[in-house]
């Protein structure tokens, strides 16, 4: 009997990995759309100007939220083009460079609080749980550079080189202060754990004891996606499309796919960082504990999560309709010669109050 029941803890143990394994993806995969219907009419209503809104199905239009099915269906149906010159395998691998690493650090990001089941088990709203887990999440965000590095040389075109050579010098520059920023976090809390982390900001958010880390960390969150204003890979003014100028198809929708889901996970690891996490602001976790039980507990921590990213999302289109590009001498001058050294005093600053107690 005793087998039979680590049989089946077993079983139910690898059905629940499958259905968060499944659930993830099919959640990552919603970001494109939306965010490109946002990207759309997130602007038009800026401009006081009409947005996509005749895509809809017979006379309901939708607010043109089918615009993006339309787009997908055309790029699944377009014809893949490749340059004469290209380097076949790099060309047909760039993409792939880019979208593993993006779903693979989402992983470690804490959804929620962990649910007990009935019979003991536990359940963490993770696919994993990490002591290292901001870490991981920097590491593999990191690899995004060799995706567009390759794309630019293998492609065989000046421009797709020039944006590609830009964007690993921006990559580089702004991980450097993007690490820094969060050094004061480790200090404050001791530990890299994500989960304990969002734990200790149920009284006071870490943007309060670390306000300078969290200015930091969101300039370098543009710079390490490539959103304007940082997106000189792209600068369609001088580069027509930057390092996916030869790029087409389903190959084109892998870059963008990569591009908003490492800005979800930089939104959710921004929101659990700085923001709480899963935490329910004004309201305590115990409470919600006592009075709906774990599982409905967890969903709207997980809710709230959802929220605070989607914050981080919008502000990434709003600061893309504000902001124009910068030249590129000032860009790497900002993370250089301001972000670094403020990232350095971040860390003295917050070792010397935290000495002081």
């Amino acid at each position: 009997m005793g087998l039979n029941f680590l049989h089946d803890h077993n079983l139910l143990a690898l059905a629940i990995v499958i259905a968060k394994v499944v659930f993830l993806l099919v959640l990552l995969l919603q970001i494109p759309p939306l965010m490109i219907w946002l990207e759309r009419r997130a602007p038009a209503l800026m401009q006081r100007r009409r947005g996509p809104n005749r895509v809809g199905l017979f006379k309901w239009r939708l607010w043109g939220l089918l615009q993006s099915l339309a787009d997908a269906i055309k790029l699944i149906f377009k014809e893949e083009i490749a340059p004469a010159g290209a380097h076949k395998a790099l060309f047909q691998l760039a993409p792939l460079l880019g979208v593993i690493p993006a779903f693979v650090i989402v992983a470690v990001i804490p959804f929620g609080q962990t649910i007990t089941l009935a019979n003991g088990m536990t359940i963490p709203l993770s696919l994993t749980q990490l002591d290292v887990g901001f870490l991981f999440i920097l590491a593999f965000s990191s690899l995004g550079v060799y995706s567009v590095a390759v794309a630019g040389w293998a492609s065989n075109s000046k421009y797709s080189l020039l944006g590609s050579l830009r964007a690993s010098a921006q990559m580089i520059s702004y991980e450097i202060p993007l690490g820094l920023s969060l050094i004061p976090i480790v200090l404050i809390y001791g530990t890299f754990d994500l989960n304990s982390i969002v734990a200790a900001q149920e009284q006071v958010w870490g943007v309060v004891k670390a306000p300078l880390s969290f200015v930091i960390f969101l300039v370098c969150m543009f710079a390490e996606t490539n959103r304007a204003p940082f997106d000189m890979a792209e600068g369609e003014a001088e580069l027509v499309a930057g390092f996916h100028t030869e790029y087409g198809s389903t190959k084109f929708a892998a870059f963008f796919l990569s591009e908003y889901v490492v800005m979800f996970v930089l939104s959710c690891l921004a929101a659990t960082l700085f923001f709480g996490g899963w935490q329910i602001p004004f309201i305590s976790h115990a409470w919600l504990l006592a009075t709906f039980g774990t599982a409905v507990a967890a969903l709207l921590g997980f809710g709230a999560l959802l929220l605070k990213a989607a914050f981080f999302m919008w502000l990434y289109v709003w600061v893309r309709w504000t902001l124009p590009r910068f030249r590129y001498d000032r860009l790497m001058a900002l993370g250089w010669k301001f972000l670094l050294p403020l990232g350095l005093f971040n860390i003295l600053l917050t070792s010397v109050i935290l000495g002081s107690y």
